[in-house]
């Protein structure tokens, strides 16, 4: 890399700004110059024994704990972070690496494409902010994500006599307190949440002379629980940063309090609504609104419910609330689907996040909605408590000293990540050149045509011997299309949220010679498919997008799965006009029109892929916009409470 010239200002997204690009440019240019400083480091660094190696990582502690600056020492610590993962790891950082490095530990989010090895470029950023003696934490969007980087980067921390703590799920507390004393703590942005809040409570508790009754809510007991399990938020890494800083910030942690003494009454209005709601006709007895998604009553309506038998335990609720029930079973009916944003486990409604294509386990819908959909499904209803604490996302990363990140899709999404926190965000030039083709759109007239396109596109490029990635937005959407592959005598792998125990085995399998496999957004995010031996020659992996998401990121992610490390690949994306992204983006008049209109078609359409990119922009702006009054509302709360003298994660309203 030439650091005298500087950065190639061109590789920054066309979206930004003549200023952005040239300020982007100046700042990798800067960075740039660590670079021939570590390579020189690099021959002495080899000589030493694995001892010494250890020997010269304390010796950098020593000089961090002491008061020197982490920039003074960043080239050291990087040299011997490349070395510790050559010795150990077979993997030596290349230059964009140690360039992705540094931006993170300059308070950035780095742009850095599939298969560039974001994991291995974390330990550097990592490491430094370790040797302070602080802590490090890095959160990424799943436990298994989690522990697989955890364990596989151990040995690279270890041999710089660095200790490595993993958070995961339904963790005892003493666990969780070791591992947030290591060196370097890995886990998901929700459970390191929720600690920070079971330890704002404890420490409230315990100042009330109330440690017996917090150790029996966290189901803990006296003795145990009685200290914090973190250490203070100094540095904070987010993998896949764009997913959890954004698409996870609408979503606030909140551990809830005891229940409340009206369970029986609100289970059996739930179910009642559950019962009624097919008697209510749109238009006549409601009005759905499709901006605001919200449905409301109309005189015929409000008529009607009075009229309704309803059970016995119902006379206590005002009509009012009663009217509620209706509305929020008929707006679970219309939008809420199994397969779709959620499955039925063991008895238990479990949300399918709408970004990763996973499971959220614990997560609820807030509202009611979630009783109302176990309503509709007949299993037990649980029961939105009161809240004892509350945290965003956004507040708890605005809390750490310092932020960093990494994904492969934040440059759409530069000016809301540098207002909210105030982080640059830096597109990594590629190890090797991108020789990913784009093939040309195919607009259907309806689902059903569009999905026998699919499948015929599928079956061509099978047919030449390469494997095959087929995305879908939705469980129910990937099963379908495997029958219909299935059908015509493919052997097709599923990987979805049903599977998720097989993950690891699907995707090390999905770059080999002929081989289809059909995924939600669980393909998208953390995984990096392989080419088998073959395939390389036959033109690469070749990835089908069968809809568009409601965030071109969630897109780009899927598209990034082939072409990685300056391999071949090709992608196609296939659309219809009776897609969802239609009618979020342009309402329902809008959508009806271009529904008709497809239905008169036959075969592929031309000249329309630019109406789905603008419904696309529509939608994400209408998130943006929630986003923003979102967090207004909460940095007035929490204004309004400490005016109170009131702790605004602890007390808050229900």
């Amino acid at each position: 890399m030439d650091t005298k010239r500087g950065m190639d200002v061109s590789r920054v997204p066309r979206g930004w700004t003549r200023s952005v690009r040239a300020a982007a440019g100046d700042r990798l240019a800067k960075w740039a110059a660590y670079l021939p400083k570590i390579a020189e480091l690099e021959p002495s660094l080899q000589k030493l024994a694995d001892h010494q190696l250890r020997k010269e990582s304390l010796g950098l502690r020593y000089r961090a704990r002491s008061g020197e600056p982490l920039d003074k020492l960043l080239v050291e610590a990087f040299a011997l972070v490349r070395e510790a993962g050559r010795r150990k790891l077979g993997m030596r950082h290349f230059d964009v690496q140690l360039l992705g490095g540094a931006a993170v530990h300059h308070r950035s989010i780095v742009e850095m494409q599939t298969g560039e090895g974001k994991t291995l470029t974390a330990t550097l950023p990592m490491y430094l902010a370790a040797i302070e003696g602080k802590g490090a934490h890095l959160a990424t969007v799943n436990d298994y994500l989690a522990r697989r980087d955890a364990e596989w980067m151990t040995p690279l921390y270890a041999a710089l006599g660095m200790t490595v703590g993993i958070i995961q799920g339904q963790q005892p507390q003493d666990q969780r307190r070791q591992a947030y004393a290591c060196d370097v703590t890995y886990g998901t942005a929700n459970e390191m949440g929720f600690d920070f809040l079971r330890d704002r409570l404890l420490l409230r508790s315990l100042s009330g002379g109330q440690q017996d009754i917090f150790g029996q809510m966290i189901g803990g007991s006296a003795g145990k629980s009685d200290e914090p399990v973190q250490r203070g938020l100094h540095f904070m890494l987010v993998d896949e940063a764009d997913s959890i800083l954004i698409d996870e910030a609408r979503t606030p942690l909140i551990i809830s309090a005891l229940p409340g003494e009206d369970e029986q009454i609100a289970a059996e209005a739930y179910r009642w609504a559950a019962d009624v709601k097919t008697k209510f006709v749109e238009d006549e007895h409601f009005e759905y609104d499709h901006d605001e998604r919200s449905i409301e009553l109309t005189l015929a309506g409000r008529q009607l419910v009075r009229g309704l038998p309803k059970p016995a335990a119902m006379d206590r609720l005002p009509l009012s609330t009663i009217y509620e029930y209706v509305t929020r079973s008929i707006k679970v009916a219309r939008e809420m689907f199994l397969n779709r944003q959620y499955v039925v486990r063991d008895g238990e409604i479990v949300i399918v996040d709408e970004f990763t294509g996973r499971l959220a386990e614990g997560r609820k819908w807030r509202a009611g909605i979630h009783q109302a959909v176990e309503a509709q499904e007949g299993v037990e209803i649980t029961f939105a408590t009161n809240q004892a604490a509350r945290i965003t996302v956004q507040d708890l990363f605005l809390r750490y000293e310092r932020l960093g990140g990494m994904t492969g899709t934040a440059s759409t999404s530069a000016r809301e990540l540098r207002k909210i926190y105030t982080v640059h965000v830096e597109p990594v030039p590629t190890n090797r050149p991108p020789i990913r083709k784009q093939l040309p759109t195919l607009v259907f007239g309806d689902a059903e045509q569009k999905w026998h396109g699919v499948v015929a596109d599928a079956l061509e490029q099978h047919a030449l011997g390469r494997p095959v990635l087929i995305g879908t937005r939705s469980i129910d959407k990937s099963e379908k299309l495997a029958g219909m592959l299935a059908e015509r005598g493919a052997a097709v792998t599923v990987l979805n949220a049903k599977h998720v125990e097989r993950e690891a085995e699907i995707v090390a399998a999905a770059g080999e010679l002929g081989k289809i496999t059909v995924a939600t957004n669980m393909a998208g995010r953390g995984t990096d498919i392989r080419l088998g031996p073959g395939v390389l020659e036959l033109g690469g992996l070749h990835v089908i997008c069968t809809e568009l998401h409601e965030a071109q990121r969630i897109d780009r992610q899927l598209i990034g799965r082939c072409g990685r490390q300056g391999d071949p690949g090709t992608y196609r994306q296939f659309l219809a006009l009776d897609d969802e992204i239609l009618l979020g983006g342009y309402g329902p008049k809008k959508s009806e029109r271009l529904k008709r209109r497809g239905a008169a078609a036959t075969g592929p359409i031309k000249g329309l892929d630019s109406l789905f990119r603008k419904a696309q922009e529509r939608v994400e702006r209408r998130h943006f916009r929630d986003r923003k009054v979102m967090l207004y509302h909460e940095k007035e709360r929490q204004k309004v409470q400490r005016q109170m003298g009131q702790d605004p994660y602890l007390d808050t309203p229900g």
